[in-house]
């Protein structure tokens, strides 16, 4: 498939290397504003990031469980400008483009209700500032509760939504029996070529934390992967061609022999480099057995003990499902990253530069009715950050100074000072947000962004990127949602270390064309714009 390139340096401002993150805490409270904070509430939100005003910065949007939700426009050399949103009390967040015009809207999950987006109107009539306005934009289908989302190109050219309720903090909002018995669940929502969404209820019960759509069986199609929080099992649909011609049909499957328990986020990537793809999922598990450490866990274990059915696959533990000739295989233990405290978002990330994916996860918990036996009702963890050790087995990085103990929930990880390197955001749960400026050394950065005009998918979501160098190949995903109720930015980024030559890259799209892009056009330390 012909393709067309356009190039630009990475030349955001550089600090000299000082082989550690430096924190920023962002210009605005994100937090929980009461000091009692129950169970679900706990729960928090999610961010994401996007490039919402086409002046190649991104930008930031954070939901609030507890207040109105937010823009950061970003000014460049992490100076962002905040800007309120007339919506409040969300979940999910992802920004996406939704009407196929080339410009990214706004979707949000609430505490209450179905979906909610917000379409982007262009600059040149919108406001004064020359930033675009958003205006409620119906999603004509999709009718029913949602926590947890997906925004995933299913089919080959449009963008489809799977979404998730969370029964349980449902019923304590007052959900009656016929809501729950209408919209509780699993829903499938196709896009359809009018603009609306035709629905698919593919599960009638859920307690969806987070959903990955990612190639789980080789085949080539996206499946769809809702974890769920407490005892319900992780709910996983294969898709398989229909005889009929039509839509494919949604196979329930267990590929896995362990997942986690209460699965809080699903992140994906090719971690040794070697072709296999791993999926992690984060659970609840300490991740050491001192005397403080237990006396901080054990009264709460002790109070949230459940039945257990017979045949579960379920483990406390976070999960690194490994694809290997033998199939699937649980290698959380074996590569150092199956307890990591009570965590939510986990994010794989070349975050080095050295070509190899590293990995982040927020941790801490607050909840009066599982921790008031601690101060303020706060379980105070340190986030954790693990770097490749160059064969998909993960050694703590203390010395990066991501130990941050604010209570993080969602996170995103991209380049905010178009420097070729990638820096961190947390949506944390009381206090403000922080950003986690990249200041480690060695190596440049290789991103790219891809672009389907014509097509209903204009950012290519469920692309696949495989960049060749004379070291080894890179795999790298176009996803909208991604971690714990946060949105990524369609921009992909690949570590290229020192010494390293890029030799090609390889786009395969989500209607399964393929391009095939020459090393004398995706140099390192440049963005590189490639339209179909």
């Amino acid at each position: 498939m012909p393709v067309t390139t356009v190039s630009r340096r990475l030349d955001g401002a550089s600090p000299p290397c000082e082989n550690r993150f430096v924190v920023h805490d962002l210009p605005f409270a994100t937090g929980i504003r009461t000091r009692q904070i129950g169970t679900y509430l706990s729960n928090g939100s999610g961010v994401a990031v996007g490039d919402l005003d086409g002046d190649g910065k991104l930008d930031l949007v954070f939901a609030s469980v507890d207040g109105p939700n937010m823009i950061l426009w970003n000014q460049g050399n992490f100076e962002f400008s905040p800007q309120p949103l007339e919506s409040a009390l969300s979940r999910a967040v992802n920004t996406v483009d939704i009407d196929g015009d080339g410009r990214l809207d706004i979707v949000f999950t609430n505490r209450v209700g179905p979906p909610t987006a917000w379409r982007n109107v262009a600059s040149a009539v919108a406001s004064a500032s020359g930033l675009p306005v958003f205006k409620p934009m119906p999603l004509r289908g999709v009718d029913q509760p949602a926590y947890a989302m997906a925004w995933a190109d299913l089919y080959g050219g449009a963008l489809d939504l799977v979404t998730g309720t969370y029964d349980a903090e449902m019923k304590k909002q007052g959900a009656t029996q016929a809501i729950m018995d209408d919209g509780a669940g699993v829903h499938l929502y196709t896009h359809r070529p009018d603009g609306t969404f035709e629905p698919n209820r593919l599960a009638t019960e859920a307690e969806a934390l987070a959903i990955g759509v990612l190639d789980l069986n080789g085949d080539g199609r996206p499946d769809i992967w809702v974890g769920n929080d407490f005892a319900l099992q992780d709910q996983i649909w294969l898709q398989q061609a229909s005889d009929s011609g039509k839509h494919p049909v949604w196979t329930a499957a267990r590929p896995f022999a362990q997942t986690s328990h209460s699965t809080m986020s699903i992140d994906w990537g090719d971690i040794a480099s070697d072709g296999n793809l791993a999926v992690l999922t984060t659970d609840m598990n300490p991740g050491d057995t001192s005397p403080k450490t237990l006396a901080e866990w054990l009264p709460m274990m002790s109070r949230t003990q459940e039945q257990r059915v017979s045949d579960d696959r379920q483990i406390e533990a976070n999960v690194l499902n490994v694809h290997t000739l033998d199939g699937w295989q649980n290698e959380a233990a074996a590569r150092g990253v199956d307890a990591t405290g009570w965590s939510w978002s986990g994010r794989f990330a070349d975050l080095n530069n050295d070509g190899f994916l590293d990995l982040y996860i927020v941790n801490g918990m607050i909840a009066t009715d599982l921790f008031g036996h601690l101060p303020n009702a706060e379980l105070v963890e340190e986030n954790q950050a693990f770097r490749n050790l160059g064969n998909g087995v993960f050694g703590p990085a203390p010395e990066w100074g991501l130990g941050s103990r604010s209570s993080g929930r969602g996170m995103v990880i991209a380049d905010l000072n178009n420097n070729g390197k990638l820096d961190i955001v947390v949506n944390n749960l009381r206090g403000s947000a922080q950003l986690f400026e990249n200041r480690l050394c060695g190596g440049r950065g290789l991103e790219i962004d891809l672009a389907w005009p014509g097509s209903r998918n204009t950012h290519a979501i469920g692309a696949q990127l495989i960049l060749h160098t004379d070291h080894g190949q890179q795999r790298r995903d176009v996803r909208a949602s991604v971690g714990y109720l946060s949105g990524d930015t369609s921009r992909v980024h690949f570590g290229i270390p020192d010494g390293t030559r890029v030799e090609s890259l390889d786009v395969y799209w989500p209607d399964g064309a393929v391009s095939h892009v020459l090393s004398s056009e995706v140099l390192p330390q440049t963005l590189v714009r490639i339209t179909r």
